[in-house]
């Protein structure tokens, strides 16, 4: 099949979880990546290594071991610096997940005494001031913005959505204004699998003077991010989704904004100095790095994203539109499923939610995972995407860089065993897809 990586089968061999097989004697049917992704036996390998010689804690220890570890830590900065094409390794913070991250943007933004984006000055956030989102957020990309603004009073307000799942894009200029302060939004959605035209946004913002926040959870594992091209000002994503372990994410930032942003958490090697009376602050990343970091999990998440490149961030975008299509017109030969998101690969990343008529996504999941197949099923932390389509929830496929066209042909197949199985009798051949 056109487009597949080329090295398919040997990259497999790359993740043992993948040799698996669960009860009944099935084999592992991977497809829930979206929500984690599998981890290769380099990236365990430098974590047991790391754990095993040279773990100390960092910035901090004056022994050999502690060098070590702070280079150890440093290098997995700079290879995600790298994997990003940043400007500076010191724009690279990490933090705990995504999520994190994003609650350090909100929260710092909203302490900010002023913010100079270099289009605009403002003073700090407050009444008048708006704050723009999407109606396709991850809730870590919508409550940390409803916090702020129920905290500073400033209007928090979004883009709708277009029947086919993706932004409503036809009232930009009356939705991002001069009185919006912060645009964020996801890159891809992780529910509808909506790839955004993020720099064309990113644009719009700068005009009025916004500070552009990019949740790139989706989009770091898939296809090449390019922080400068992006237009973001800042971006998130999570090291458990591009192969790397979890407990730690990163938020990039541009020098001039992340340099007016106070720090999320005190303590550890955020300081410059400490006196009774008050203190002063590292400079960045430091100064948002509280506490003893994640050291092993920076050192595995240098490895993934190495690893990642190594296999190439375009080939692995082309596996993954191809897989996804392949995935699309499989689920269209089956009655009665409703593909929520847009129609075509070229529109979305590899993560499909979907709905069968007369069957709960929850039974759908367990009937699949009897099966060997994993899917997700529920509101995949995307409740109000969920309302704009009148569901309450759905059942959600993902494929990876792993993912074989035999594995979604086992995943039609059960899906079709479900429908059998539940005895449904759907109206209409393809409906919705």
């Amino acid at each position: 099949m056109e487009g597949l990586l080329p090295e398919l089968e040997m990259i497999r061999q790359d993740f043992p979880i993948l040799e698996r097989t669960l009860a009944g004697g099935h084999p592992l049917v991977y497809l829930d990546s979206a929500n984690t992704s599998q981890k290769p036996q380099v990236v365990i390998d430098a974590m047991v290594d790391h754990l095993e010689h040279h773990n100390a804690n960092v910035a901090r220890a004056m022994h050999q071991l502690g060098v070590e570890a702070s280079e150890a830590f440093e290098g997995g900065r700079d290879r995600v610096a790298a994997f990003l094409n940043a400007p500076s390794r010191d724009e690279v913070i990490f933090t705990k997940n995504a999520s994190e991250a994003l609650n350090l943007v909100a929260r710092s933004l909203g302490d900010a005494r002023g913010i100079d984006t270099g289009a605009a000055q403002w003073d700090r956030l407050g009444e008048g001031d708006e704050i723009v989102i999407t109606e396709m957020e991850h809730h870590s990309n919508i409550v940390p913005w409803q916090m702020l603004a129920e905290r500073t009073g400033a209007k928090l307000r979004w883009f709708g959505l277009t029947d086919d799942g993706l932004l409503d894009l036809s009232d930009i200029d009356s939705l991002i204004t001069e009185r919006t302060r912060v645009v964020s939004l996801t890159w891809v959605s992780n529910m509808l699998g909506t790839i955004n035209p993020v720099a064309d946004i990113a644009r719009r913002a700068h005009e009025v003077g916004a500070i552009v926040v990019v949740d790139a959870s989706q989009a770091a594992p898939q296809m090449p991010v390019d922080v400068v091209a992006s237009g973001a000002d800042l971006l998130v994503f999570t090291s458990h989704k591009v192969v790397g372990p979890t407990g730690i994410g990163v938020l990039w930032g541009r020098r001039a904004i992340l340099e007016q942003l106070p720090p999320f958490l005190g303590g550890g090697e955020m300081i410059a100095t400490v006196a009774m009376e008050r203190s002063t602050y590292a400079a960045i990343p430091h100064k948002f790095e509280a506490g003893t970091p994640p050291i092993a999990e920076a050192v595995g998440l240098g490895v993934a994203v190495d690893y990642l490149q190594s296999v190439g961030l375009d080939a692995i975008r082309r596996h993954e539109e191809t897989i996804t299509a392949y995935a699309l017109e499989g689920l269209a030969t089956l009655p009665g499923i409703t593909i929520l998101g847009p129609r075509t690969a070229r529109e979305r990343g590899g993560a499909i939610s979907f709905e069968v008529e007369g069957i709960h996504p929850h039974d759908i999941a367990q009937v699949l995972d009897s099966r060997g197949i994993a899917v997700r099923a529920g509101h995949h932390c995307a409740k109000p995407a969920h309302a704009r389509f009148g569901v309450q929830s759905s059942a959600r496929m993902s494929s990876y860089l792993y993912t074989t066209p035999a594995e979604i042909d086992a995943f039609i197949e059960g899906l079709a065993h479900t429908q059998r199985y539940f005895g449904t009798v759907p109206t209409v051949a393809g409906a919705g897809a």
